[in-house]
């Protein structure tokens, strides 16, 4: 029922949330495995809050089931590596994308929170998390008003302790929301 919206993106988009997790330690014993799993939630996560890139026009119901199928895959594939702190992480990325986007937020605003709750559990994939990462995700779960700004320092900091600070830069280069300094 999908292939026949199943196509190449209509712009060459790169994949730089994948590339940024592949060029994490974290991901070092699987580098491409990490960029297929973020890059397909990546596409899960469009399908259901913004028009896919490689799915298209789908009916509604037929992209979200399109996106609650990536995600799983996913998640899946993660298990499989038998990273689990990951599984937790993905998890957390995509329930609080759902919080951000159905508790009647301004579209700008959990778009913007949505993008550095991205930036920031990538990067926590890709180097580790962080005290300072956690609270971040508790805060914006909480809807606290720094929760984004915590977010994004987090990724910063986390992508500087792992050697990832350019891969970072590039992600938040694509992701339109994001213009806190260091971050493009």
């Amino acid at each position: 029922m999908i292939s026949p919206h199943v196509g190449e993106a209509a712009t060459a988009i790169e994949p730089s949330l994948g590339i940024l997790v592949a060029a994490g330690p974290r991901a070092a014993a699987a580098p491409g495995e990490y960029a297929l799993v973020i890059e397909s939630v990546r596409e899960g996560y469009l399908l259901h809050y913004a028009g896919g890139r490689i799915v298209a026009g789908a009916d509604p119901d037929l992209a979200l089931l399109a996106g609650d199928y990536l995600y799983a895959l996913g998640l899946e594939r993660l298990a499989a590596i038998g990273d689990l702190a990951a599984v937790r992480e993905l998890s957390d990325l995509i329930s609080l994308a759902a919080q951000t986007h159905g508790d009647g937020r301004p579209g700008a605003r959990a778009r913007a929170e949505a993008d550095a709750l991205w930036l920031a559990c990538v990067t926590a994939i890709a180097g580790g998390s962080s005290p300072a990462h956690e609270l971040a995700k508790a805060g914006l779960r909480a809807e606290q008003s720094g929760a984004r700004a915590a977010l994004l320092a987090s990724a910063e900091a986390a992508a500087a302790g792992s050697g990832i600070a350019d891969e970072l830069g590039r992600a938040a280069e694509q992701l339109e929301s994001v213009k806190e300094p260091g971050l493009g």
